[in-house]
């Protein structure tokens, strides 16, 4: 169903999902919602479809979304449907913008348009920053890296909308080194070429995450009301060579030539093990717990959930100061393991942001702190209904 557009002036200061529209995607059929600039808070029961709806809005930035699913498992089940659609309109500064992104027959990437013409992935970088946090993050502190890296770069990117491509250049010549060094009878002209290729962009994707920490770990430090103060630092050789000299460009170049010498000394370590052993795609994030002198895996849940909102909460800060415009906060069950007090704190937070944050929660009862500076709409049997 349709949600209902309360009176608020046009246009948006803040980002906002105006309307979205699903075609075939996850457990909708069809659907058409409409939003205010106001946070949007979706309830109802497990299984309902609320998840779907976030992952859905994740689509609308690059990348794979919030659950890195391929593109056949979005469509919708049980349906025989092939293809999917995802569209919205959005409001913000610089005035309304309609994004659509789905799957076309036989298509194996996931077709772009803004305002009606095709566009590149890294276009949408440029018109809607998204940061997400789902109960699969809650392990974050405690699993491998892939997963803490996968959320730096999702960081990084919102403050630098060239970090997805210099991140598929270096992990596309990387797959090809690889691939040549498994066959052991590579020409050593092209290795060079492709070690090349992942050096200058190696050395780039470092220098992007060195600045973009640096200016997070200063937001987090901060501190942001009840939430907890948040240390972070990066563990990788890359980085820690540009960390005593982050903006500068020979520190960059010294950086790119080291890079590019390690992975030449190292081809028969690397054909011998399958793949590149070092790099910035071995990079770690190391957090901890400022009140508590504690790495974040060995704090409670509730703290390492405290700890994540009080970085994206940091992130959404730095990101307005570069921008002047917010990511959209995605929320799946974030409050389930807060207390009451940072409940509120959250609530408070995130009706100041200058871009819509959406949550989703089985218990409507929690989110009673927002009173009218939010909306709420009830999620059942992938129907969406908005609630007075």
């Amino acid at each position: 169903m349709t949600g209902a557009v309360v009176g608020v002036p046009d246009p948006s200061p803040r980002l906002a999902v105006r309307r979205l529209t699903l075609a075939d995607f996850r457990c909708y059929a069809r659907l058409r919602l409409e939003a205010d600039p106001r946070p949007v808070v979706l309830t109802g029961p497990n299984g309902a479809g609320k998840t779907n709806l976030l992952e859905a809005l994740s689509f609308l930035a690059p990348g794979r979304g919030m659950r890195r699913a391929s593109l056949a498992d979005l469509a919708r089940q049980g349906s025989g449907a092939l293809t999917w659609g995802v569209a919205a309109v959005l409001d913000g500064p610089a005035g309304r913008v309609e994004i659509g992104t789905g799957r076309e027959q036989g298509a194996e990437r996931r077709a772009i348009r803004v305002d009606g013409q095709p566009a590149k992935a890294q276009m949408l970088a440029g018109l809607v920053s998204a940061l997400w946090l789902t109960p699969a993050m809650d392990r974050l502190f405690i699993e491998g890296a892939g997963g803490r890296r996968r959320f730096l770069d999702r960081l990084v990117l919102g403050q630098d909308e060239g970090h997805a491509s210099r991140s598929g250049a270096y992990e596309h010549a990387m797959r090809e080194r690889s691939r040549l060094l498994r066959g052991g009878n590579a020409d050593g002209r092209w290795l060079s070429a492709l070690e090349e290729t992942m050096a200058r962009h190696g050395a780039a994707m470092a220098r992007a995450r060195v600045g973009a920490v640096a200016r997070l770990d200063q937001a987090c430090r901060q501190g942001v009301g009840v939430f907890p103060t948040a240390h972070l630092a990066l563990v990788g050789e890359v980085e820690e060579w540009l960390s005593q000299r982050p903006d500068s460009d020979a520190a960059a170049t010294e950086a790119e030539d080291r890079l590019r010498a390690a992975l030449a000394r190292a081809r028969a370590r690397d054909a011998a093990a399958g793949a590149a052993v070092m790099g910035p795609h071995r990079t770690d994030l190391s957090v901890r717990h400022g009140g508590k002198n504690l790495p974040a895996g060995q704090c409670s849940t509730g703290e390492q959930k405290a700890v994540l909102v009080s970085i994206v909460l940091a992130q959404a800060r730095v990101r307005t100061e570069i921008g002047g415009q917010a990511p959209l906060l995605l929320l799946d069950e974030v409050v389930a393991h807060l207390d009451e007090t940072r409940r509120r704190a959250l609530f408070d937070e995130l009706a100041g942001l200058n871009a819509q944050s959406w949550m989703t929660g089985t218990d409507e009862s929690l989110f009673d702190g927002f009173g009218d500076r939010a909306q709420f709409f009830r999620v059942a049997d992938a129907n969406v209904h908005p609630q007075a």
